[in-house]
């Protein structure tokens, strides 16, 4: 049987509660589904590279349930990053910081993170209850279409995964752009659903 479950709160504490133990969970995202665990558990960070069929050379990025949450993840910031973030956040940027100490090196990256502030407010909300932050990627094997809803993912993982919190089909089907704020001038790594000419324009001047 697969795991699908109808979002509801009910649905989201399981889904925290498997977080906890350690479990990789599936769910929407203002973008595309992604799926997560917690990011300090390597053995669940192993899983999904395993359950991707991801290349460890990839880094997993982080969802975050607020800008407030950065400082337990992230180093010192560039100016560029907090700009981004105080005028994108909540949405669909992605940027990559300098990483705090703590973070288990299964995630990637070396001396960076991925960090973004999904603007979905119950994704947000269990985000929170799990910590603050998720080791996340999109819901898909690698190198397969992005997934747009929970039928999709559970195609993709079947059982392999503890929960698929099924919220409809997502609304952006478009990932999120990804810019380094770890280099001068700011590098945009992937175009997505936030524009070049935004982030420039918005960089102007820093």
């Amino acid at each position: 049987m697969m795991p699908v479950s109808e979002a509801s709160p009910e649905t989201w504490r399981l889904a925290a509660q498997a977080i906890a133990e350690g479990g990789v969970v599936a769910f929407p995202t203002d973008t595309v589904y992604g799926i997560g665990c917690d990011p300090y558990s390597v053995a669940a960070i192993n899983a999904i590279y395993q359950i991707k069929g991801r290349a460890h050379q990839k880094a997993l990025p982080l969802l975050l349930s607020g800008r407030e949450r950065l400082a337990q993840v992230a180093g010192v910031l560039p100016d560029a990053a907090a700009r981004l973030g105080e005028h994108f956040w909540p949405g669909a940027l992605t940027l990559v910081v300098p990483r705090a100490t703590g973070l288990p090196g299964e995630l990637g990256g070396g001396d960076t993170i991925a960090v973004r502030v999904p603007a979905h407010d119950e994704l947000r909300a269990f985000i929170e209850a799990c910590g603050g932050a998720l080791a996340s990627t999109s819901a898909n094997l690698s190198g397969q279409p992005d997934a747009l809803d929970a039928g999709q993912v559970a195609g993709y993982f079947g059982e392999s995964i503890d929960i698929i919190v099924d919220g409809g089909r997502v609304q952006g089907g478009v990932p999120s752009t990804v810019v380094d704020c770890t280099v001068e001038p700011p590098a945009i790594l992937r175009q997505g659903a936030v524009s070049e000419a935004a982030i420039r324009a918005l960089l102007k001047g820093v």
